[in-house]
């Protein structure tokens, strides 16, 4: 099997890149204009010097779908998008969450990693 030609790969991984961050821009700068300059989970109000604190999410998670309307849009500060993604990943172990349009819910963890413990220490102290 022959190498890759890494100055391809190189090429194809920074056009991949550059073609991401113009996609964004276009969908950040139509959200920018649609929507007030405010947090749509905490409220904060943003001006032009700190705006970039200001992303778009996507409601659905789908960085493909942006129609023109913005209805698959809300603006988020840094702070919130983050707990927005943190809490769509969440912990295994906790509630279900209602499912996404299309998509299963991700199944519940079972593996308990401290089964058996108790009787372990037990077994210590009995030593």
């Amino acid at each position: 099997m022959s190498e890759p030609d890494q100055d391809r790969l190189d090429e194809i991984v920074a056009r991949a890149q550059r073609e991401r961050v113009q996609r964004e821009q276009g969908y950040r700068e139509k959200a920018l204009k649609l929507f007030p300059w405010v947090c749509g989970r905490c409220g904060r109000a943003f001006d032009r010097h700190n705006v970039h604190e200001l992303t778009v999410h996507h409601i659905d998670h789908d960085h493909d779908n942006n129609p023109e309307d913005g209805s698959n849009w809300e603006l988020l500060c840094l702070y919130c998008h983050d707990n927005e993604h943190q809490r769509e990943i969440g912990p295994a172990t906790g509630p279900e969450r209602p499912r996404k349009r299309g998509k299963a819910p991700a199944p519940q963890a079972t593996h308990n990693p401290f089964a058996g413990l108790q009787d372990m220490l037990k077994g210590d102290s009995e030593e």
